[in-house]
């Protein structure tokens, strides 16, 4: 058995708490899949890189709004893989190399589970190797849900993991969800020529978002995509590459691929957890406490496979309280996810922090809203921009908000504002009153949204 004073179950943001502050210890990372984990190699880097790139070809489509007569062969998929991937796969073995060069790392490769109180038994290309540490990390993330019926088939699909390294672009795509993850890549789908069917149980797509925003959205993609709403999938037949979709009313849709993106889930399930006196909550996350030590001793938690919003930036931000926690044992650090601003890269590009409308209503809280347009202020002119919006919610009481919602060019940039006024307690009032906002920017919407709220809450209030 290998013994290590520090074991790092995973190498996505897990890796990322290693750095030259724990030199002074013996330090392993059990890596199962490629360096970065999933954020690098199949989700939030390559998808934003793809997005960026179907938004410059959606620009050049639409470039008649601003008098620019211009035309387009398309996107060079094979070009952009190469781009994107070229470039994201020389980071992860970098990433690799760099830590086996370590003199205070070793990584094992291999999938693991736990046989005891911090000890685990790799599997190895070369056959298994026994190890045991006195304090472990699992980073160890999750995986796309595939519903029965997809997995049932015995017929190829797609997932997120998977739909961004194909060679060719599809004909035609089903694309099963209607989350951020299913919104984006079919953005990026319909953008290189995909002729896009998107199946969603729920009535509108983005349903988590504010319903505005969500209403919005739907409505901005119904001419672009075949949305088959409130629907369910329940059997997959045909060949590969002949796909038979048969939905719950009975209609049939026929794809060459299926992306399935109905969302993720913990792999939790292959750690054998229960050995290690790990507990899990009823979806299969690692219970964790405010410092995210778990229900075992000397082990800690992070990442997709805890509580919590499933986003890099949150993920990275526990990474930086459990390396503290590590190494700072009287003084510990603990995680907040009271303000977690997040992002969809659509077209429009969307951004939220805090609750959402029907949230602060189905919790009985009092609120007043502010709502701004793009067309509203002289840069939204500019940009010939007639769909977006910046909603704010405010306590009615003290002003401060509570939520806030973007839905249009640079909405994920234009929200940042607010999450500092959420994460520091500031009114609309104070946010509106006291900084100059820069005339003509895009940021006058925020602006504006904030003292529409302001005047609702005076309104009120007078009333």
């Amino acid at each position: 058995m290998r013994h290590h004073d520090l074991l790092v179950l995973g190498v996505g943001s897990g890796n990322v708490l290693i750095d030259d502050r724990f030199s002074h210890l013996d330090v392993a990372v059990v890596a199962e899949g490629p360096f970065g984990g999933t954020c690098l190699n199949a989700g939030c880097i390559p998808s934003k890189m793809l997005a960026v790139t179907a938004e410059v070809a959606d620009g050049v489509r639409e470039a008649g709004r601003h008098d620019v007569w211009a035309t387009s062969d398309g996107i060079d998929w094979p070009a952009v893989q190469e781009r994107v991937f070229g470039r994201l796969d020389a980071v992860s073995r970098d990433g690799e190399d760099d830590r086996r060069d370590s003199d205070f790392v070793t990584v094992h490769r291999g999938r693991a589970r736990f046989t005891g109180e911090r000890e685990l038994l790799v599997e190895t290309a070369d056959g298994t190797a026994t190890l045991s540490a006195d304090r472990i990390v699992v980073a160890a993330g999750g995986r796309p849900v595939v519903p029965p019926p997809v997995a049932d088939s015995g017929l190829p699909y797609e997932t997120s993991d998977t739909v961004m390294r194909l060679d060719r672009v599809p004909e035609r795509m089903v694309v099963l969800g209607g989350g951020y993850i299913a919104a984006e890549l079919a953005h990026v789908f319909h953008a290189a020529g995909t002729a896009v069917t998107v199946v969603e149980k729920k009535d509108t797509l983005l349903a988590e978002q504010d319903e505005s925003v969500a209403s919005a959205f739907t409505d901005s993609v119904r001419d672009q995509y075949d949305l088959r709403l409130g629907r369910e999938l329940v059997r997959v037949e045909g060949s590969p590459g002949r796909l038979r979709l048969t939905l719950d009313d009975g209609s049939v849709v026929d794809a060459d691929t299926l992306l399935v993106a109905v969302g993720r889930e913990p792999n939790s399930d292959t750690l054998d957890l229960d050995k290690a006196g790990i507990t899990c909550d009823d979806k299969g996350m690692i219970e964790v406490d405010a410092q995210l030590r778990t229900a075992a001793d000397g082990v800690w938690a992070l990442g997709d496979i805890v509580p919590g919003p499933p986003l890099k930036h949150v993920a990275n931000r526990e990474a930086e309280v459990v390396a503290h926690n590590l190494l700072h044992p009287d003084e510990p650090r603990t995680m907040s996810y009271d303000v977690v601003p997040a992002a969809v890269f659509t077209r429009p590009q969307i951004a939220q922090v805090g609750i959402t409308e029907q949230e602060a209503r189905e919790q009985g809280k009092a609120y007043v809203v502010g709502t701004r347009r793009y067309e509203d202020v002289a840069y939204g002119w500019a940009l010939e921009e007639t769909r977006g919006f910046c909603k704010v919610l405010a306590d009615p009481e003290s002003g401060r908000l509570l939520g806030a919602h973007v839905l249009g060019p640079q909405a994920a940039t234009l929200i940042q504002p607010l999450v500092l006024a959420m994460t520091f307690g500031l009114t609309a009032r104070d946010v509106a009153e006291r900084p100059l906002w820069i005339h003509p920017a895009l940021t006058e919407v925020v602006e504006n949204a904030l003292r529409d709220v302001e005047s609702q809450r005076r309104s009120r209030t007078a009333g």
